[in-house]
This record gives structure tokens, C-alpha cells and sequence, in this order.
């Protein structure tokens, strides 16, 4: 080669100077050691370097979010509850609000039923941090496979899912998830992140929260869950819609029955469940799926009475509405059934509410009643109306309609509470004589007033005792009485037993003895509550415990102090026996052998309403009629109801009531009442007339005079033909109570919806 080709060849580019030792191949057959290609950009130290690198970058990222990511507000939907009505033996009677949840404490969760969901969900919950490593993992894992964030959270961060975020899937929403659970986790007890936990979950038919699980899988509270329905409500909420038993396929009951067994297999591994016992336990069959209760029937007025009454006790209607709370009703089922069927089968099975040109005055009845056991104060039945639907206001609870006679009572119990006088001197007992004559001037009244009884009819001849007065409820006599009385003494009785200080209340006016003024049934019943309860002020309560997790409520006191003596309301009470028993008496339609009862009539002026007030020693129950032109709310009469004639309280209000006291008092051991203390006065005539007869001429005879026996006797007045006269029972000195000793109780007298003295 010659010198030129030499020097050109090692000019090519491949061409090298070999190194020392030129001749060895490299070992191997390579080429000196030498990397090449992707292999120079991979060694042990670049791998490890990078690894490390990226731990600190999230370490670093983590501490970052940490301190950056801030526990939001709980989400809305996580805190509304439901509020639960119950009856008094503890059964629902109604849930209200938008999310059927009811938030409880850990110690009503049985513990059992705890580690059941703990055995499923995650095993080592007391021990972690509130996160799971591979769990994370596994929820990256699918994120990067595009398979969603799905991993093994533990209780915590679904507690903190539930609580405070979304139930989407996004990774942005996990990592938060993540960061909330290690601050949850540091901030809060795991018992408080437990039962958040079990009562933020969706179990399925429309339940969130274990307590609503319980009712509406089990239809029992909480703490009567067993482990094996507990065992259960851990398994469903994996998938509720697949996994309740009540609508699952063969798959889903096959896999809920899996992941049930393994429930108990797990509390076995945890040392938490007996073995041998874990062979005896199967899976409970949930109840069929019950619609949620509602506001149907008179589920809505009992509620708005509870609702009435929480706000009395300052809770007020944000507060009710915010849910939460757990009330149990005084209502007793059985008697308000008994109620509710009595109203149909006395009054609304006998009108025609679609025949509005036969029968136009039906359309305007109403009807309330208020029950209450007078020894309690509980009110065990209240009947409101038709419906909410028919009807949004509570008849049992309106005060705009006149109770009418049944306020004479309150008028003789304020004489003998004030040892009045009549007119002319003498003391005012059940004894006492007055002029019955209709349209009579009362005397010593700066108010002219000359009532007129019921058809312009005079009682006596003309002088008249009060018990009779107050059999045939004659309006001259108690007109008078107030006025003897006075009537602001009356009104300051009818205020100390009860009744509410409204417009209407004529304080000076003889008038307010035919009760002018307005009441609503529950407050009737609580002033006749009292003379039952023997003076002692009785104040009707629907709620007999409300509970809330964040509130107190104390139940309003029901017996108070002594209203009137003991000896004012046994006298009052035993006259009110002489209504029922006596014959003739306004209220003797609802005299029954089955119990001993003491009552008065009452109708509004203008018939627009119709009371009956009746009690047992057992039970008072208020029953009114009231009529009110559909869409106006105005006041009209109730004559011509069902077809007939005037609609008295004797009429369909008594019959009411004695159908509902007999199936409210059905074997119950009906006492006699204990008017040991009751005081009739002196016998101011040997003999008792209280004829009525149809007459438009006044009586000159002074008011309240009380001549002595043998110097005026009143005797029969011959009466206008067809007017019908009650019949003389007995002389006014003879007691109207009966009494174990006289005997066996009346005969029952047929209920019979027709015109009575007032």
C-alpha cells in the first residue's frame, strides 16, 4: 500500500487506534465494555435515583395538600333529617321532611351490630390512620387502567365520602377524600367516626341512616336490631337495590347471602362472634317494603297539634323543620281509631257532601273532638277533620266559633268558688231558685240583656232550680247568674281553669254566660278535665317525649295547682251528672248502664256550631260541630244537617261521643266518680217543676228568689199544645248522682240525633 492510501484510510470514520494490547478480543466478543443504544440511559443508580426521587416529589406533594386541602362544610343532604311521630305504644305513626333519616348515638346502636359492619368494611379499623395504603394503590391503579377509583376505602373515608363530598369518581375528588380522612382521623374519636359513618350511609327503600334501616327493613328502632339483621344491613349497602331480598334475582340473592356469611365469618376471625354460634345463624328475612307514613287521614292535625305545642315550648317551626327529632304522641291507636269511626258512623256516613242542591247545608259541616284522660292530661284521641286535603286547619284546634252553652258550667263554679249571692241575699248552690222565664231582664246589670231560651221557652212557674237550669240548659237563668256572680270574676274561673284570654271576651257583659267568646275543643276539654280531676287544673298535652340529638325538650306540665276547691268542681260534677242522668236533661242521649258520666250541651248562637262535652271518671272528650261555607271560612248554620232539622249539641255531637266513649272504655272496669266533697245547697222547694211552656211575657218575679219551703211552690204550667216538656224526675233535694248504693247504672236510651234544650 502506498503512503497515500494509508493516510486515506485512516481518515474513514471507522477507523480507530487500537489500544494498548491491540490483538485481544474484548471479553465477551464486545467491544470493550462499552453501553450502547437505550441501555446507556438505564443503570441500577439511575433507577434508584429516579424512584427515590419521585417518593419525595409526593411526599412533598402530600405535605403540600395536606396543610392546602381545608375539612369543607358537611354536604346538606348529610345532616337533613327526618322527624319521626310515633304513637304513645311506640309505633310510627308518621315521618315528615325531604330525607327519610333519623341521626342517633352510638350507645343506641348495639355493639354487635357495630363490629358487623366493621368485619365487612375494615377489619382494622380501630387500628389504622384512617386510610388504607392498598387500597390507594389499587384505586390509582384503576385509575390509570381507566376503570374508575375504585379501591378498598376504609370506614373513614367513606364517612368522609358520605359527610362531607360527592359520590363521584374522579381522581381529583379521591385525593381529597384521602387528605380529609388523615385529618378526620387525627381530629375525631373512632366511635363518633363510626356511627357518622352508619348514619350518612344509603342502605336502600329510600333509608338513610341505620335507625331508618332498621325501621324499614326490620320495622324495628335501632337498638332491638339482632347481629344477624345487622349482619344483613352491613352486607346490603354494597348494593341495596341488588341486594334486598324483597326484590332481588337469583345473582343478587346469591351474592347477598355471600358477602352475609362473610360477615359473621369475619367476626369469628376477629374473636368477636362464638364459632359454634356463628353455625347456628342464618340470614333473616327483611319485611316486605312498606310505603314511607304519611300525612294521610288524621296523621296531618296530630301532627300540627305536636307542632303547636313545641312551638309553646320555644322550639320554633325552623327548628322542627330542620329534623331530627323523635316525638312519641299521647296518642293511644285504639282509641283514636275508636274516635275516627265514630265521627264516620254518627255524622259523615249520614251526609251527602256531593248533593249540593238536596242537601247544600252538608257541605258546610265540620266536626273536632279532643279526647283526654283527666287524671294525666294526655290527649289519647283528637279528631281534626276530613282530611288535609279537605281541609288544612284543625277543627280540633280553631278557637273562631263560640262554645255556646258549655260555658255555663265555668259560670256556676265561679259563684260557689266565690260564695256568691243572688240578687235578694241567698247563697248560689245547684239548689237555688231562679226565674226560667225566656226573655227575662236580667237585674243589676249596667248591660240591658234579656236572653231568650231555646224555641222561646219559659221554665218553671216561673222559679226554677239550678240544676234544673242547668238540665234544659235554660239561658235567662245562667244570664242572671253572671250577673249575680260578676263577670269579671267568671272570666278570671274560666282563665284559672284553662280557657285562653281572645277578642270576644265581653268581661262586662252578662251576655259571655251563653259563651260569646271563641274556644277550641282542646281547651274545653282541659276545663272539664278539671272538675274531673277534682279542681286541680288539667292542660291537655299531645306530646309525651321529643327528642333531638342537638336539643332539649321538656313536655309541657299537664296537672297543675288546685284551679278551684275540690269542693267547687265535685259540686259542679255532680251537677253535670243530673245533664246525662236526669230525664229530660239535655244530654241524657248519652246515658249508658257502661259507665257513669257527667256532661253539657252547647250551640252557638244562629246554630253556626254544636258542642257536647261530656266525661267519665275515666275520660273527657269534647265534640263540636261547626259550620262554615266551603271556600269562604264563613261562619253558617248547621240547620238541616243530614236532612233534618236544627243540629243541637244533644244531636249529633252527643251521639258521637257516646259511640266513642263506649269503644274507648270497652273492657275497661269503669269507675263511679268520688264526689265526696260535692255540696247542693239547702232545698229551697218541697217539690221540682220545671215544665217549660211557649210564652213571650216576661216574669216580674225577682231574680234568684228563694222563698222557704211551704211559701212558694212551684207547680206544672200547663203548656201549648205540641210543645214538648220535659218530665219531672225528682225534687231538687234528692241527689241526681247515682251511686254505688243506689243501685244498678240507667238504661241505655237510644242515641237519636234530634232537637234538646240548650
Amino acid at each position: 500500500m502506498s503512503r497515500a492510501e494509508a493516510r486515506r484510510a485512516q481518515q474513514q470514520p471507522s477507523a480507530r487506534r487500537a489500544p494498548s494490547g491491540r490483538g485481544k478480543p474484548a471479553k465477551g466478543g464486545g467491544s470493550g465494555g462499552k453501553r450502547t443504544g437505550i441501555r446507556r440511559f438505564f443503570t441500577w443508580k439511575k433507577v434508584l435515583g429516579a424512584f427515590f426521587g419521585l417518593m419525595l416529589l409526593m411526599m412533598a406533594t402530600a405535605i403540600v395538600l395536606y396543610f392546602l386541602v381545608e375539612e369543607p362544610d358537611p354536604n346538606k343532604s348529610a345532616t337533613l333529617q327526618s322527624n319521626t311521630y310515633r304513637y304513645a305504644d311506640g309505633t310510627i305513626m308518621a315521618r315528615t321532611g325531604t330525607m327519610n333519616r333519623e341521626i342517633v348515638s352510638i350507645d343506641k346502636i348495639p355493639e354487635d351490630v357495630r363490629t358487623a359492619f366493621i368485619a365487612i368494611e375494615n377489619k382494622s379499623f380501630y387500628k389504622d390512620s384512617g386510610i388504607s395504603v392498598k387500597g390507594v394503590a389499587q384505586g390509582l391503579f384503576n385509575t390509570v387502567r381507566g376503570k374508575g377509583t375504585a379501591g378498598g376505602s376504609t370506614i373513614t373515608q367513606q364517612y368522609v365520602k358520605n359527610y362531607y363530598l360527592t359520590q363521584d369518581q374522579s381522581a381529583v375528588r379521591k385525593l381529597r377524600e384521602l387528605v380529609i380522612s388523615l385529618k378526620v382521623d387525627q381530629r375525631m374519636e373512632k366511635d363518633d367516626i363510626l356511627v357518622g359513618y352508619l348514619n350518612t350511609n344509603f342502605y336502600g327503600r329510600n333509608a338513610y341512616g341505620i335507625q331508618a334501616a332498621a325501621q324499614a327493613f326490620y320495622g324495628v328502632d335501632v337498638d332491638k336490631l339482632t347481629l344477624e339483621q345487622g349482619a344483613y344491613l352491613a352486607a346490603v349497602i354494597q348494593a341495596p337495590s341488588q341486594y334486598d331480598l324483597a326484590t332481588a334475582g337469583p345473582n343478587g340473592t346469591r351474592l347477598v347471602n355471600i358477602r352475609f356469611n362473610a360477615v359473621l365469618d369475619n367476626m369469628v376471625e376477629m374473636g368477636k362472634l362464638d364459632p359454634a354460634k356463628r353455625k347456628t345463624m342464618t340470614l333473616p328475612p327483611p319485611i316486605k317494603p312498606k310505603p314511607r307514613p304519611g300525612m294521610d287521614g288524621q296523621k296531618g292535625y296530630l301532627i300540627q297539634a305536636a307542632n303547636d305545642e313545641m312551638n309553646e315550648q320555644n322550639i320554633t317551626d325552623a327548628e322542627i323543620n330542620a329534623g331530627g327529632w323523635n316525638i312519641v304522641l299521647n296518642i293511644d291507636p285504639k282509641k283514636q281509631k275508636a274516635l275516627e269511626d265514630a265521627v264516620n258512623e254518627e255524622l259523615e256516613s249520614k251526609l251527602d257532601r256531593k248533593d249540593t242542591k238536596n242537601r247544600p247545608v252538608d257541605q258546610s259541616v265540620q266536626a273536632g273532638a279532643t279526647s283526654v284522660d283527666p287524671k294525666t292530661g294526655a290527649i289519647v284521641a283528637m279528631y281534626g277533620g276530613q282530611g288535609l286535603a279537605e281541609k288544612d286547619q284543625s277543627n280540633a284546634l280553631r278557637t273562631d266559633y263560640q262554645p255556646g252553652s258549655t260555658f255555663k258550667p265555668i259560670v256556676l263554679a265561679s259563684a260557689l268558688q266565690n260564695t256568691s249571692n243572688t240578687q235578694d241575699g241567698k247563697p248560689i248552690t245547684p239548689n237555688t231558685l231562679y226565674d226560667g222565664t225566656s226573655k227575662r231582664s236580667v237585674k243589676g246589670s249596667k248591660v240591658p240583656f234579656a236572653p231568650e231560651n231555646q224555641d222561646q221557652r219559659n221554665f218553671g212557674n216561673p222559679l226554677i232550680t239550678v240544676q234544673e237550669a242547668t238540665d234544659f240548659s235554660v239561658n235567662s237563668v245562667y244570664a242572671q247568674m253572671i250577673v249575680d256572680v260578676g263577670p269579671e270574676k267568671v272570666k278570671k274561673t274560666a282563665l284559672s281553669m284553662g280557657m285562653k284570654d281572645r277578642d270576644g271576651w265581653p268581661a262586662d257583659q252578662p251576655a259571655m254566660s251563653l259563651g260569646t267568646m271563641g274556644a277550641s275543643t282542646v281547651e274545653m276539654a282541659g276545663v272539664y278535665a278539671t272538675f274531673d280531676n277534682h279542681g286541680k287544673k288539667v292542660t291537655p298535652t299531645i306530646i309525651g317525649k321529643a327528642e333531638h340529638k342537638d336539643r332539649e325538650f321538656a313536655p309541657r306540665q299537664a296537672i297543675g295547682a288546685q284551679a278551684i276547691t275540690r269542693k267547687t268542681a265535685d259540686t259542679v260534677t255532680k251537677v253535670l251528672t243530673g245533664v246525662v242522668n236526669d230525664d229530660g236533661g239535655s244530654g241524657n242521649k248519652v246515658r249508658s248502664s257502661a259507665y257513669e258520666a257527667a256532661g253539657k250541651t252547647g250551640t252557638a248562637e244562629k246554630n253556626t256550631a254544636a258542642w257536647f262535652t261530656g266525661f267519665t271518671p275515666e275520660l273527657v272528650t269534647v265534640v263540636a260541630m261547626f259550620g262554615e261555607e266551603p271556600g269562604t271560612h264563613t261562619q253558617v248554620t248547621l240547620t238541616g244537617t243530614a236532612g233534618g232539622g236544627r243540629a243541637g249539641g244533644s244531636s249529633f255531637p252527643a251521639a258521637i261521643w257516646k259511640t266513642y266513649t263506649l269503644a274507648a272504655l270497652k273492657g275497661v272496669d269503669t269507675d263511679e266518680f268520688d264526689l265526696k266533697e260535692a255540696e247542693m245547697g239547702a232545698t229551697q222547694a218541697p217539690t221540682r217543676s220545671a215544665s217549660p211552656t211557649q210564652s213571650t211575657t216576661p216574669s216580674s218575679t225577682p231574680s234568684g228568689s228563694s222563698s222557704a219551703p211551704g211559701n212558694q211552690s212551684p207547680s206544672p204550667t200547663p203548656t201549648k199544645s205540641g210543645t214538648k216538656s220535659p218530665t219531672p224526675s225528682q225534687s231538687p233535694s234528692t241527689s241526681p248522682v247515682p251511686t254505688k248504693s243506689n243501685g244498678p247504672k240507667p238504661p241505655d236510651p237510644p242515641v237519636v240525633p234530634q232537637q234538646q234544650p240548650q
